[in-house]
């Protein structure tokens, strides 16, 4: 598995000693508070209500994982969390900002600053280079060429890419080209990484290489979001988050915890992924 020793440092605070409850509160505290937040979408005619009346508190340094069953609203939450939509009342303090009444303009500026996305389908160029698609984000940022260099090839070698930056996504295997989405979530130092269903295209042997770069990434205190339906999956998170008909019903460490590193070390050898 990589080591995450080469990483820029995090943007986020140490991790707790212990999850942090849900519930109200101040904002200081929290990376991540939601009060009272509802989503309602309006379609020909009929309000369909996704997210009724959640609370949440993330501490920073915090391995969340946001499950449910489809319709039950995660995907509604990830996309408030990650700034890509606006509740339809209630608020959503990230880093003790306000950010639930922000401009485009604004909630773009967060989103590039604040937060690092790992989507599902890797979401990479298909024509640019491995280290390419990491400096990206650090283009838009307006980071100096040398340092997005620096960055990018740091980021890489964390996710156990070291050798390979000048591979085209075509020549990179699935598990490989996210590693590649992690880097470039990586780069700009965000204070929270969201990850929607970041294993659900992986074989088995890859979905728990990528959990465990999460891990090793979580150990340094950067804090993470999971999003997934997979049970399997969420035990390698530290604290499970369960929402049903768009409310929060269950809320709690998880006590049964998978360590990567030793859920690879029980798998049966793969000459094929050891090539790569």
């Amino acid at each position: 598995m990589a080591s995450s020793s080469a990483l820029p440092p995090a943007a986020a605070s140490a991790a707790p000693s212990a999850p942090s409850p849900s519930g109200g509160g101040s904002a200081g505290p929290w990376l991540i508070e939601i009060r009272g937040l509802h989503k309602t979408y309006f379609m020909e005619g009929v309000d369909v209500k996704a997210l009724k009346g959640i609370d949440l508190t993330i501490a920073a340094g915090e391995f969340a994982c946001i499950m449910g069953a489809s319709g039950s609203g995660k995907s509604t939450m990830m996309n408030i969390l990650g700034c890509l939509d606006r509740p339809t009342r209630g608020q959503y303090f990230l880093a003790g900002q306000d950010v639930s009444t922000l401009s485009n303009d604004e909630l773009a500026e967060v989103r590039n600053k604040r937060i690092g996305f790992v989507f599902q389908g890797f979401n990479l160029l298909t024509r640019t280079s491995a280290l390419e698609n990491v400096e990206m984000p650090m283009v838009y940022a307006g980071v100096p060429a040398a340092e997005r260099h620096r960055r990018a090839m740091a980021a890489l070698a964390a996710v156990g890419l070291a050798g390979r930056e000048h591979h085209y996504s075509n020549q990179l295997s699935g598990g490989q080209q996210q590693r590649v989405a992690i880097a470039r979530a990586l780069v700009n130092q965000p204070s929270l990484i969201l990850a929607d269903e970041p294993t659900g295209n992986l074989d088995s042997r890859s979905s728990i290489e990528i959990m465990g770069i999460f891990q090793d990434l979580n150990a340094k205190g950067i804090t993470i979001v999971l999003i997934t339906h997979e049970p399997d999956i969420s035990r390698f998170a530290r604290r499970r988050i369960l929402l049903k008909d768009g409310r929060l019903i269950s809320d709690a460490p998880i006590t049964d915890r998978l360590d990567a590193a030793e859920e690879l070390a029980n798998l049966p050898r793969d000459p094929e992924h050891e090539e790569e």
